[in-house]
């Protein structure tokens, strides 16, 4: 054998080697990529279940019938459906707050974040996630795991709006005696609170939201008073702080 038809015979080994490296490749990327479809499925699958049928029905056959999936890949991705539920919490919830984040974003005012918490509230109600919430957190009661799933998922939350109020309250007489990271847990609870209430008394969520507005209102004002009246709320309010 001739020394050119020995490199071609190398070459030609190469070039097939490196043509079933990429047919390797491909199937093993389309296997990562359909593996991380059905977890997605199963994820939103289980979502729509709760919302939709309540923690009483939501097992790992209605949501696998729900995600169009085979019950199996419940338990081969996830394990059970207690973890499938838990990840499907926190999935949800960085959904809901990626959707949100840039308009947390721009808020300027306390009076705009509890605009923006009416506006979300109806649109969150619309598409089923206020209806999601109060099961997972009937859930949680009794199930230990969903309980620090649910709390991470508003953890998520609260951390947005923290960030919210140190901006907006940042120079105002309020935030020098305000716990923000309290205050945002606070509103966060207060928004939960009256999603749940308002599925038996809507007018008194309504009410709720009216007094949350007054409330922004009042800030509005401190933040509009002169230099000297600041400094004697501000000293008023040491002073109570001290008693």
């Amino acid at each position: 054998m001739s020394a050119d038809t020995g490199r071609q015979g190398v070459g030609q080994e190469s070039e097939r080697d490196t043509k079933q490296d990429v047919k390797r490749d491909t199937k093993q990327d389309v296997k990562r990529d359909t593996k991380h479809d059905t977890k997605v499925k199963l994820l939103e699958g289980a979502l729509r279940t709760l919302a939709e049928q309540g923690i009483a029905k939501t097992s790992a056959r209605s949501i696998a019938a729900t995600a169009g999936v085979n019950q199996a890949l419940v338990f081969y991705h996830f394990g059970s459906v207690d973890e499938l539920l838990a990840a499907a919490c926190h999935h949800g919830a960085e959904q809901r707050v990626a959707r949100y984040r840039s308009r947390l974003e721009g808020i300027g005012s306390l009076a705009e974040l509890l605009a923006f918490g009416r506006d979300m509230h109806v649109k969150e109600r619309e598409a089923g996630q206020v209806a999601f919430l109060g099961q997972l957190l009937a859930a949680a009661q009794t199930q230990p795991r969903l309980a620090l799933a649910t709390a991470a998922g508003l953890r998520l939350w609260t951390d947005e709006i923290e960030k919210v109020l140190g901006r907006v309250l940042e120079g105002s007489p309020v935030a020098e005696f305000t716990d923000t990271v309290g205050l945002a847990r606070a509103v966060s609870a207060s928004f939960v609170g009256i999603e749940l209430y308002e599925g038996v008394d809507e007018e008194g969520a309504a009410c709720a939201f009216d007094a949350l507005d007054q409330l922004a209102v009042l800030a509005a004002v401190f933040d509009e008073l002169g230099p000297l009246a600041q400094r004697a709320i501000r000293h008023r309010l040491r002073r109570t702080a001290r008693s």
